[in-house]
């Protein structure tokens, strides 16, 4: 698949292996694979190593079942100096009734590094389409929310 360095998907089959005793996905198995997505995504975008430094708003929509295709779709929705904002939504797709249901979304901020950990600057992203241009302000809002709560969390 031919995609932007600022995009990525992902799509893994869901195994019993993954599930609890209800026959849902555990939240930490979904919880790791969207890390492993947006540390992709990021690191692609950068072309080096990044950290992940924060994850906002993960709402688990509805339960992924054992059996479902779930297919995560990142993008980089921001860039700071060295830090980026993966905006990730995931999809799970029942392969006999082909049903397909948004289960999550979540934010990811990773930070690129250097080989020894400091961080480095990155390209700055630039919105081209009317998805991108809205995903991108509405991650300047959620980094101002961000930098409200720490500075609250600090007094």
């Amino acid at each position: 698949m031919d995609m932007p360095s600022h995009q990525l998907a992902m799509t893994v089959l869901m195994t019993p292996d993954t599930a609890n005793f209800a026959g849902n996905v555990h939240g930490g198995t979904i919880l790791k694979l969207l890390d492993q997505v947006a540390y992709a995504c990021a690191s692609r975008y950068a072309g080096c190593y990044v950290v992940t430094l924060s994850v906002d708003q993960v709402m688990f929509r509805q339960p992924v079942h054992v059996g479902e295709l779930v297919t995560f779709l990142a993008a980089i929705n921001y860039t700071g100096t060295s830090s980026m904002e993966v905006g990730i939504k995931v999809i799970a797709e029942d392969i006999r009734s082909q049903a397909v249901r948004h289960v999550n979304s979540c934010f990811f901020t990773m930070v690129a590094v250097d080989e020894h950990r400091k961080p480095v600057a990155v390209a700055p992203l630039r919105p081209f389409t009317p998805d991108e241009k809205r995903r991108h302000a509405a991650a300047l809002v959620r980094k101002q929310l961000r930098q409200e709560l720490e500075q609250r969390s600090r007094n």
